[in-house]
Formats: structure tokens, sequence, C-alpha cells
């Protein structure tokens, strides 16, 4: 590395990371178009200023971006993502846990389970869209 070029500073890596993460899931629900994507990249515009304030708070930020888009999309669209654990009843939508640490995960309060880390989606329900 030249001495003339910044390394990634934590606080990108951070935004990096969970703009990678919340794009992840989006693609496993075959919801990653284009507006889907700019309600990505609003979040992490908002959650920059967020952790500039509180740089502590740089460990959260992928739990928060995913809030964040699931909350745009309910507005705009409706529930995501749709819980695949549960096959009987109304569809509902995973919450993430915690809502404001490190390590968050999509769970289903409905069965009391963790169905998978944010980024990870496509594991749990296969990679195609919920029902």
């Amino acid at each position: 590395m030249s001495p003339s070029s910044d390394p990634v500073s934590p606080l990108e890596q951070a935004l990096h990371a969970a703009r990678a993460l919340v794009l992840a899931d989006l693609v496993a629900g075959r919801v990653a178009e284009a507006d889907v994507v700019s309600m990505v990249e609003e979040s992490v515009v908002q959650r920059r200023w967020w952790v500039e304030q509180w740089p502590d708070g740089a460990a959260y930020v992928a739990g928060l971006v995913a809030q964040d888009v699931q909350d745009a999309l309910l507005e705009r669209y409706g529930r995501w993502p749709l819980c695949p654990v549960c096959e009987a009843g109304d569809p509902h939508a995973l919450d993430v846990e915690p809502e404001l640490g490190p390590d968050p995960q999509w769970v289903c309060h409905k069965a009391g389970v963790r169905v998978a880390a944010v980024g990870a989606l496509a594991g749990a329900t296969g990679g195609t869209p919920s029902p």
C-alpha cells in the first residue's frame, strides 16, 4: 500500500458489510429490484451519520440497516422477509434480534426460533422466494 492510499476505515467497513448482508438477504428473497436496492443505499447514508455520532455502534449497523429496509418495504410493498418456518396460518415477517446489538439474527417470534443470521437467509429459504 502506498503512503498516499488510506486504508478503509472501520466505519466504512461496517457500512459495506451491512450493505452486503442485507443485499444478500434481498437477493435470496428475489426482491433486490433497483428501487429496493435504493432503499438499502438510503439506509446506509443515514446510518453513516448515526455511526459517526456514535462510533461504538458500528457493530450494530447490519441489524439497523436490515430493520430500515424491512420498514421501508412494509410501507411500499408488504412484509419482508416472510417466515419460511411457519407453513400454517397467516404469512408473517421475521424480526431482527437484537434490535440494537451485534450479530443480528432473523427470528420467528411465532415459532420462537432463530431462522438465520442477517445475510444468511438463502440458507434458510433455499434461495427461493417466500410464498
